[in-house]
């Protein structure tokens, strides 16, 4: 479909592309990737799925948005996903399943017979790696702002690493359930629970990692944390705590943001959000977000003068027998968009 032929106000279209839009990845402003990959999820399965079950949902929103009205008119893209990661996340869970398995039953990482199925994960998240880092740079290099929609909270590793390469500091927006600050967890080094991890060990242009909602981690993770000086943690509890105190969910979301630097990336694992929104997520847990509260963050990211130079929207499991997973996450990821694009706008563009 031509965008001059392209009615905004018409019936959903169901071309294959995140929300139906007409746009081409070479002449649009924002270019979602995807990766369609769940190989070290420690509980449910089935994050791989969401590209397809997301371009499915996506096509039944308006585009109407009056916190980014007509945001998304500088091109919204779909590039081409890359199935082979969907076919080899499938066979490699075999393998990190079976190491699950033997540690919940009282196995060790070192074992024998984890040890080689161990190796042949790790290999292949490191080809996840390649083939993302890939993808993220070619849409970089052209100018583009880049998206990831997943897949498990593993999958952006390589986005925040080419956003490294080309900025010389940024700060992290991370609403999750999780903090996901576990070193190799279940012995994969790029385990979904290892991410923020593996990126303050690797990605030094991250100045700052504000995690929001989070709430259920270990004592290790907030020692990591505290240790850092580079995380700064709004677990829910406090953030419920301050406003049974009488404090309002915009004064906090100000105090979010003010704890991050001018350009930002967003990491929006979809657990941090009211279990109630992704109940088939794999690792859901009571208590978080709701989904207006987590708009209002994103907006008084923008309205503080920030730019998002990038994000991803993770650990969305849809599910066969009913939509709400699905139906959350396009809305989020279109939020997201939309908010991006607002950021970056230029004066003469207003």
């Amino acid at each position: 479909m031509e965008q001059k032929t392209f009615d905004p106000d018409g019936v959903g279209v169901d071309n294959g592309t995140y929300f139906g839009l007409p746009f081409e990845p070479e002449t649009a402003a924002l270019v979602l990737i995807s990766a369609p990959w769940d190989v070290t999820v420690s509980y449910g399965a089935g994050t791989a799925y969401a590209p397809d079950a997301l371009i499915e949902a996506s096509t039944q929103l308006d585009y109407y948005d009056p916190l980014a009205p007509d945001a998304w008119r500088r091109g919204i893209a779909t590039a081409d996903i890359d199935y082979t990661l969907q076919e080899e996340s499938q066979r490699l869970r075999t393998d990190a399943a079976r190491v699950i398995e033997h540690l919940e039953g009282g196995g060790c990482p070192e074992d024998d017979y984890a040890v080689r199925k161990i190796r042949r994960v790790n290999e292949g998240c490191r080809a996840l790696n390649a083939n993302i880092a890939a993808q993220a740079r070619h849409w970089l290099e052209r100018g583009k702002t880049v998206g990831l929609v997943g897949g498990d909270h593993s999958t952006p590793y390589s986005l925040i690493r080419a956003l490294g390469e080309r900025y010389e500091r940024f700060g992290i927006l991370h609403v999750d359930a999780h903090c996901d600050l576990r070193d190799a967890y279940e012995g994969f080094e790029f385990s979904h629970a290892s991410i923020m991890f593996n990126v303050l060990r690797d990605v030094g242009a991250v100045q700052r990692i504000v995690q929001v909602g989070v709430r259920d981690y270990s004592r290790r993770e907030a020692e990591t944390a505290a240790a850092s000086g580079r995380v700064v943690l709004f677990d829910d509890m406090a953030l419920a705590g301050a406003e049974f105190r009488g404090e309002t969910w915009d004064a906090q979301c100000r105090r979010i943001v003010e704890e991050l630097p001018q350009e930002v990336y967003v990491s929006f694992d979809i657990d941090g959000l009211d279990p109630a929104d992704c109940p088939h997520t794999g690792t859901p847990v009571n208590g978080g977000l709701s989904f207006n509260k987590a708009v209002w963050l994103l907006d008084t990211l923008v309205r503080s003068g920030r730019r998002i130079i990038g994000f991803d929207l993770v650990e969305v499991c849809p599910a066969r027998e009913e939509r709400t997973d699905a139906v959350t996450g396009a809305r989020m990821l279109w939020k997201l968009c939309g908010q991006t694009l607002k950021s970056n706008e230029k004066p003469n563009e207003k």
